[in-house]
């Protein structure tokens, strides 16, 4: 089982419980770790909140989520709620909040957060961590959301990240494509296990993540063969 995932790892939710050491049932968790607090995203069809990926700004929009069924009727026609009815913040609250907080410069870094995304049932793939840089409370004809937007980051440590290039980031819909694609198998040897989506052509070599025709599935030992060949290229290249 995995427990330390790199960007594009396709991974279980069971190995995703055993890296965080507790179950998480909720779609946003403040602080489930003292450096990090946890994102739940999808953008498939029929997904139950509308997160977005804007490519132009280079920004996830994650949508706030409804009150809960034990404070309402029907969620989905109230407010998203900032406050629970005893009056303390909730996560829609809790992330408005220390975005804000960035934003006047009352806290210096902005709040980072690990993404995981729902690719379809039972399949989700590790996003990495990214910057919380702004919150807004909008209203969408009907009521009012909230919305996050998160900034991709490299996590060199808790001290020191660089904002990473959207497009080297492969988009959902090329996900699910070549996950049925290649039938959520390695395409080298055909394990089921320890799988990540693979640029044919490296993003560091002008590989596009945008086209299934760059992306396939391999697992991590087919993944350190390939890394391996190229390694050994590089002295070929270069002399």
């Amino acid at each position: 089982m995995k427990t330390n995932f790199k960007v594009d790892d396709i991974i279980s939710y069971s190995e995703i419980v055993a890296t965080e050491g507790q179950n998480i049932q909720r779609g946003m968790n403040f602080n489930v770790n003292p450096k990090y607090s946890v994102f739940f995203m999808s953008v498939r069809r029929n997904a139950p909140y509308a997160d977005e990926i804007d490519k132009a700004t280079n920004t996830i929009i994650y949508e706030g989520h409804d009150a809960q069924k034990n404070h309402t009727e029907k969620p989905k026609s109230v407010d998203q709620p900032m406050f629970t009815p005893k009056g303390s913040l909730t996560e829609n609250g809790k992330f408005f909040t220390v975005a804000h907080a960035y934003k006047l410069g009352t806290i210096k870094e902005p709040h980072k957060i690990k993404v995981y995304e729902k690719i379809q049932d039972g399949v989700w793939c590790y996003k990495g961590f990214f910057n919380l840089v702004d919150a807004k409370v909008i209203n969408d004809g009907t009521r009012n959301l909230f919305k996050f937007y998160l900034l991709p980051i490299e996590v060199k440590s808790f001290r020191y990240n660089e904002i990473i290039p959207f497009s080297r980031l492969i988009p959902t819909e090329v996900k699910i494509e070549v996950w049925n694609r290649d039938n959520g198998r390695c395409v080298k040897c055909g394990v089921t296990e320890n799988l990540h989506y693979d640029h044919d052509l490296p993003f560091s070599k002008g590989g596009t993540s945008y086209s299934s025709k760059n992306v396939r599935i391999l697992c991590i030992k087919c993944n350190l063969q390939k890394s391996d060949k190229i390694m050994a290229l590089i002295p070929f290249f270069i002399s």
